[in-house]
C-alpha cells in the first residue's frame, strides 16, 4: 500500500494533465444526469426504507418482550440486528450526507436527523464528510484511514506494537460505534496535545457522554424493564444486535479504503489539487463490493463505495445505476476498479492488516520451511532496538 507517488509502477504515470481534467469533466456530466432526474421514485424509496426499517425495530421489540422463550429471543435479536443496521447505513450514514436534502423534508434532513449511534451526528458530519471525504486515502490528513491507530503504509516505520494490530483491529470491530465516537472525538489527538482541558473539546465530550447515555438507558435498561421476567435476555439480545451492527458496518468500511489494489495518497500531493485531480483521487482511493440488490441495501449502498467518494451527496438507490458508466470511464482510462464480493474483500482487508502489522516482507518471505528463522528475525526485530530493526530490514529487502 505504498503512496502512489512513490510507486515505480505509477497506476496514473500515462494520464496526461488534460487527460484528468477530462476525467473530472466526464464525471460532473454522471452527476449532473442524476441531480436532473431526482424525483418521487426516489423519495419513495428513502420514505419506504424508513417505514421498513421503523416497523422491524417496533416489531423486534415487541417480540423481545417474551425473549426468556428461545426461538422469540432469536427471532428479535435477528430482526433488531437488521434494524440497527438499515438505521445507521441505508438510512442515518446517508441522510447526514444530505442525499435527501432536495426533498425539503425536515423529518429527512441532514441538519435534523439523528441516528442509532453513540456518536452525535453533527461530530460524526465534521469528521466524516468534511475531513474523510475531502482527504481520501491521504496519509496523515484521512484519519479514517486506520482510524489513528493502525499501520496503513510499508512507508510508515515498522514498531512492534504493530504486532497487536490485527487484535485491537478485532476489538474496534466489535465496538465499532464507540471507536467511531472516539475518532469524531478525535480523542487519541486531544489527549496527546494536552487538549483535554479545553472548552471546545470538553463542549464535544459532553455531547457525547450524553449521546451513550442515551443509547445505553434505551438498550440495556428501558427496553430491559418492560420485558419483566425477560430482563436479562432482552439486554443479551440488545448487546448481540449491537455487536452484529458494529461488525456489519466495519467490515463494510474495511472493505471500502483498506483492501489489496487501494492506493494511498502523500500529504504534499493534494497542495494545489484541481477538481479533475480530487476525482481520480477517489476513483483510485476507494473499492467495491460486489453483490445482489439486498446486499447493496444492507450496506448502506456502501458496497458502490467507488461512486459513493465520487458523488457523496447523490441518492444512494442511484449509485447502482451509475456504476456501470464509472466503470466505464475507468475502461477509458486504463485505470483499476476496484469490486470483489464481500467475502473476499474482506479477506483482503484483513490480509493487508496482518502484512502491515509485520515489517515490511515479512509475511511474504516466510515459508514453512523458513518460518523457524523468520519467527527468530521477528523476535530479534522486537526485542532490539531501532538500529536493530533498521539493520536487519536492510538485509530482508
Amino acid at each position: 500500500m505504498t503512496a502512489i507517488q512513490k510507486k515505480p509502477d505509477n497506476p496514473i504515470a500515462h494520464l496526461t494533465p488534460e487527460d484528468i481534467e477530462q476525467i473530472g469533466v466526464e464525471l460532473d456530466a454522471i452527476r449532473q444526469e442524476v441531480i436532473d432526474s431526482r424525483g418521487a421514485a426516489d423519495a419513495a424509496y428513502i420514505r419506504k426504507v424508513i417505514g421498513t426499517q421503523r416497523t422491524l425495530e417496533v416489531g423486534s421489540r415487541a417480540v423481545l418482550l417474551f425473549s426468556l422463550f428461545p426461538p422469540a429471543w432469536l427471532v428479535g435479536t435477528a430482526g433488531l440486528s437488521i434494524a440497527k443496521i438499515l438505521d445507521n447505513m441505508e438510512i442515518g450514514h446517508n441522510i447526514l450526507h444530505g442525499q435527501w436534502d432536495w426533498m425539503r423534508d425536515p423529518k429527512i434532513h441532514s441538519t435534523t436527523w439523528e441516528w442509532d449511534h453513540v456518536t452525535p451526528s453533527e461530530q460524526w458530519k465534521h469528521s466524516h464528510n468534511e475531513l474523510h471525504h475531502n482527504f481520501t486515502n491521504v496519509i496523515g490528513k484521512d484519519n479514517d484511514l486506520g482510524y489513528g491507530i493502525m499501520r496503513v503504509d510499508e512507508d510508515q516505520p515498522w514498531q512492534p506494537f504493530f504486532l497487536a494490530q490485527p487484535l485491537w483491529n478485532f476489538f474496534n470491530a466489535c465496538f465499532f460505534e464507540y471507536g467511531i465516537a472516539a475518532y469524531d472525538l478525535e480523542l487519541r489527538g486531544a489527549v496527546k496535545r494536552g487538549r483535554t482541558k479545553d472548552p471546545k473539546f470538553r463542549a464535544e465530550a459532553k455531547a457525547v457522554l450524553r449521546k451513550i447515555r442515551r443509547q445505553v438507558t434505551k438498550d440495556y435498561v428501558v427496553h430491559p424493564a418492560l420485558s419483566g421476567p425477560s430482563f436479562l435476555h432482552t439486554i443479551a439480545a440488545n448487546f448481540t444486535a449491537n455487536l452484529v451492527r458494529n461488525l456489519w458496518s466495519h467490515s463494510v468500511i474495511m472493505c471500502g479504503h483498506f483492501p489489496e489494489g487501494v492506493e494511498t495518497f502523500e500529504r504534499r500531493s493534494i497542495d494545489g489539487e484541481t477538481k479533475g485531480e480530487w476525482y481520480v483521487r477517489q476513483m483510485l482511493g476507494s473499492a467495491n463490493i460486489s453483490g445482489s440488490k439486498l446486499m447493496h441495501i444492507m450496506t448502506g449502498n456502501l458496497s458502490h463505495q467507488i461512486e459513493h467518494h465520487l458523488f457523496p451527496d447523490l441518492p444512494s438507490n442511484r449509485y447502482g445505476e451509475i456504476a456501470p458508466k464509472v466503470q466505464a470511464l475507468f475502461e477509458k482510462y486504463d485505470l483499476s476498479y476496484c469490486a470483489r464480493p464481500l467475502v473476499p474483500q474482506v479477506y483482503s482487508a484483513w490480509h493487508k492488516v496482518v502484512r502491515l502489522s509485520l515489517p515490511n516482507g515479512w509475511l511474504s518471505q516466510t515459508t514453512p520451511r523458513n518460518a523457524p528463522q523468520q519467527l527468530v528475525k521477528l523476535y530479534r526485530m522486537t526485542t532490539g532496538g531501532p538500529r536493530v530493526r533498521r539493520a536487519l530490514q536492510r538485509a530482508a529487502a
